[in-house]
């Protein structure tokens, strides 16, 4: 059965760590500067390292959107502003612009390039084009339907990512001028005020009927084709949402996880009442459907009467906020110190699943206790805090220590040596 990628929005810290431990396979986010969502929270440089490190810890990926129109002075700062995230092993940017292509694919030779949607592709000439300008994604025109989403793949070759949930754009593949011309807002450099919301009147026969959404189309739910979308050949399913709440991200993306999940283990999707309620509840419009998949225009794609959004349910938010959203995911592990007087204090850390991923490191040596020895109990106090780290003790027993004779070794030093030991373990885990 064909694997697929589960790819999940982020516009905060919480709704990055929310999509990770609701299973998203890869998050697409922004730094601060270039990303077509510029009212999100977005990312500094120091968070999207910590969420780099995190997200390989559980082997997933980030993209990084640089989804944007860049100014040609803007250009020269790309590079730069690029670089560490690059250096933390980034695994994918989303470009527009092609001028950005053309610069990431000079400087940065290795890393993939994945073509945003807003590049309008909407056949094998323009995928096959990109290709040899260097990318190795597409994300197709949003308004192709599956058929031809299916001979793209067939022709093409390339590994395609289509949206599967969420907001939907009026205009051609969010390529949307109209906030700019309103109110000076470019959707183009992330700023669209989202003129298509607003409500209007149609004027016919030089008569002004009542005010009514013309331009506000129904968000997408496709969880009930999800096996249409996977035979189809399509190798990321994308939410959409980088501007909305955590629950939101977290909650839609288990949803799916599920059902991918169950379609992968069985070859069919049978969707619960329940859950279709639930997804309705999460931060979308008072109606949906299921995008251009097999639709080609129509008023049945508008929310012509409101496009407000449907009441959510608090409790279902509570809910989901508690299951995962308040903790991050962390890795069980075991750990032990080993100390002995005359040689170097050791403690070796291990995945608790998996004891063939350890690291060991080593300290100062062990000196020979001249009055009270070092206990046991004390040790273990300090292996046990692993705090902020990525990892967690199931079990008290999971924390251990080796003591030859009576010793002294300074708390302050077995801390750091905890602490070597667990960013070691980490580069392990990263590297497997």
């Amino acid at each position: 059965m064909q694997q697929v990628e589960l790819l999940s929005p982020a516009g905060n810290a919480e709704s990055f760590y929310g999509a990770i431990n609701a299973g998203a396979d890869a998050v697409y986010l922004a730094g601060d500067r270039f990303g077509a969502r510029a009212y999100a929270d977005n990312f500094s440089t120091d968070e999207l390292r910590k969420c780099l490190q995190y997200a390989h810890l559980f082997h997933k990926k980030i993209y990084l959107t640089v989804n944007t129109l860049l100014k040609e002075e803007e250009l020269d700062t790309l590079p730069a502003f690029l670089r560490p995230y690059v250096e933390e092993g980034l695994d994918g940017v989303i470009v527009q612009d092609l001028g950005v292509l053309r610069c990431i694919r000079e400087t940065f030779p290795e890393l993939p390039l994945h073509a945003s949607t807003q590049m309008s592709v909407t056949g094998a000439y323009g995928a096959k084009l990109l290709k040899k300008m260097g990318a190795s994604r597409i994300v197709p025109a949003r308004e192709l339907s599956l058929d031809e989403i299916r001979e793209l793949k067939r022709e093409s070759g390339m590994e395609l990512e289509t949206f599967i949930h969420g907001a939907m754009c009026y205009s051609y593949s969010g390529q949307c001028l109209f906030s700019s011309i309103l109110g000076g807002r470019s959707g183009n450099r992330g700023r669209c005020a989202q003129p298509c919301r607003l409500p209007y009147r149609i004027i016919h026969d030089g008569k002004a009927g009542a005010e009514c959404y013309p331009l506000s189309l129904k968000d997408m739910c496709t969880v009930s084709i999800l096996p249409e979308l996977i035979g189809a050949g399509i190798d990321s399913l994308k939410i959409e949402g980088r501007m909305k709440k955590p629950e939101y991200v977290a909650g839609v993306t288990a949803y799916y996880r599920r059902y991918i999940d169950q379609y992968l283990e069985t070859g069919k999707v049978s969707v619960s009442k329940k859950d279709m309620e639930n997804l309705s509840h999460l931060y979308v419009r008072t109606e949906l459907g299921t995008g251009y998949y097999h639709e080609k225009n129509g008023k049945s794609m508008i929310t012509l009467c409101s496009p407000a959004y449907a009441a959510s349910d608090e409790k279902l938010l509570e809910n989901i906020r508690n299951e995962f959203i308040s903790d991050k995911k962390r890795i069980p592990v075991q750990i032990k110190a080993f100390l002995s007087a005359g040689k170097p204090a050791g403690v070796w850390i291990c995945d608790a699943s998996d004891p063939d991923c350890f690291a060991f490191v080593e300290g100062d040596v062990v000196e020979q206790a001249k009055s009270a020895p070092l206990a046991k109990e004390s040790v273990i106090k300090q292996l046990s805090k692993l705090g902020e780290s990525s990892f967690c003790l199931e079990k008290e027993e999971d924390a251990t220590v080796e003591i030859e004779g009576a010793v002294f070794y300074s708390l302050k030093s077995l801390n750091e040596l905890r602490r070597r030991a667990v960013s070691a373990l980490e580069e392990v885990i990263r590297n497997a």
